[in-house]
């Protein structure tokens, strides 16, 4: 039975935290993602769950004990954001390469300097080439139901990666929102127990978790870490249809609104995609033939199925809430258009840099977004490939 209810990202969060009960959290404090370990403590100090919580002294820390835990055999987790995030980079690597099926909590916030608390996607895009699967969230719910679904993902023996669930911070972190859960023992049901191959704590059968590997045998183990990587696209999408099963909502590697006869297509992640599908909505009552690609799954990079989704297209505004410092664009700017370069789709593509450190992105900038599109289309403008919306002169 459904459970209707109002909640903020982070408690939404913590709540499916609760209803799976892992084994260990280690966590440190930052914003916004500090309420996600002040919440599951009061929750494991009320007796609602037995999870072992350990305050450590820092993310790195943080990191590693979950990697530890983990590989004692131990389903394990963390949360964190921005500089912790950062901190915890070696360790991201570890984790990864180590094949250990972990989750992490993050709650995007930008990177320094200058300092500020606000999100935008520059701390996940950071960690972006670390080997973790990243899935992101447009509202509460979203980062409820991911949740949810990142251990059966991260610990199909076809995988066995570390899972980060992200949503924005302070937009959907702190802002409450109604929200439908799921009953204790229907998570409880649908993640299962955790049952290791391989674990330190096995005393018939020892193993070594992060030997040095010489160069004869770690481009293999590299190798077979794509390859779970790659695996990883199908298992989301079975684990994804179970779960509408369970629920009624459906997930996909990412969610096509209105773009089926679109002319123009905004492809975007998180919480902003709201707001370009409230603005599609005002267009689509005008008579245009816009629509929008909400990127859920940032990695694995899903390259052939967007092409693919993009192809009958004429223009796409490829949105990114990170500037990569290359001088080319951001993340999504260059990784959409080599997607539809590889799989030989010749659509105009256009980079714009929007959201960064909190800055606000309206209804009103999405259908300016759309309008010098059409007009490059229909009218032979000339428009600048990477651009940053609201930018004060």
């Amino acid at each position: 039975m459904a459970i209707k209810e109002r909640m903020s990202g982070n408690e939404a969060v913590s709540y499916a935290i609760r209803q799976i009960n892992p084994d260990v959290m280690p966590a440190f404090p930052i914003t916004p993602s500090t309420e996600i370990p002040q919440m599951v403590s009061t929750y494991i100090a009320n007796g609602e769950m037995d999870t072992e919580f350990i305050p450590v002294e820092s993310e790195h820390s943080s990191m590693s004990a979950t990697i530890g835990a983990e590989a004692a055999g131990a389903r394990s987790l963390t949360a964190t954001s921005s500089a912790g995030l950062a901190l915890m980079w070696e360790e991201l690597l570890l984790a990864a390469s180590n094949r250990l099926p972990l989750v992490m909590a993050l709650v995007n916030r930008t990177l320094s300097g200058p300092i500020n608390i606000n999100c935008d996607h520059s701390d996940g895009m950071g960690a972006r080439d670390t080997g973790w699967i990243q899935i992101y969230a447009e509202n509460n719910q979203e980062a409820y139901d991911n949740f949810i679904q990142a251990y059966p993902i991260a610990e199909d023996t076809r995988v066995h990666l570390p899972v980060m669930i992200c949503q924005d911070g302070f937009i959907t972190s702190h802002a409450v929102e109604n929200i439908t859960l799921l009953e204790d023992e229907a998570v409880k049901d649908f993640v299962g127990e955790y049952h290791p191959e391989e674990f330190l704590l096995n005393p018939g059968k020892p193993i070594a978790v992060g030997p040095y590997s010489v160069s004869n045998y770690a481009m293999e183990a590299k190798k077979n870490q794509e390859v779970a990587l790659e695996n990883s696209k199908e298992v989301i999408k079975e684990v994804a249809k179970k779960y509408k099963e369970l629920t009624g909502r459906g997930f996909e590697l990412f969610e096509e609104y209105k773009t089926k006869d679109a002319d123009y297509i905004m492809l975007i992640m998180g919480s902003a995609a709201g707001t370009a599908k409230e603005a599609v909505d005002e267009l689509r009552a005008e008579g245009k033939k816009v629509g929008v690609l909400k990127l859920r799954v940032f990695r694995p990079f899903p390259s052939e199925e967007i092409a693919k989704a993009l192809a009958n297209c004429k223009a796409v505004a490829v949105m990114d809430r990170c500037e990569s410092y290359n001088g080319n664009g951001g993340p999504l700017g260059s990784e959409v258009p080599a997607a539809l370069f590889k799989n030989k789709v010749m659509i105009e593509a256009v980079n714009y840099i929007y959201g960064l450190a909190g800055r606000d992105f309206t209804i009103k900038d999405v259908k300016d977004v759309f309008a010098e599109l059409e007009d490059m289309i229909e009218n032979g403008k000339t428009v600048e490939q990477y651009q940053y919306i609201r930018l004060r002169g």
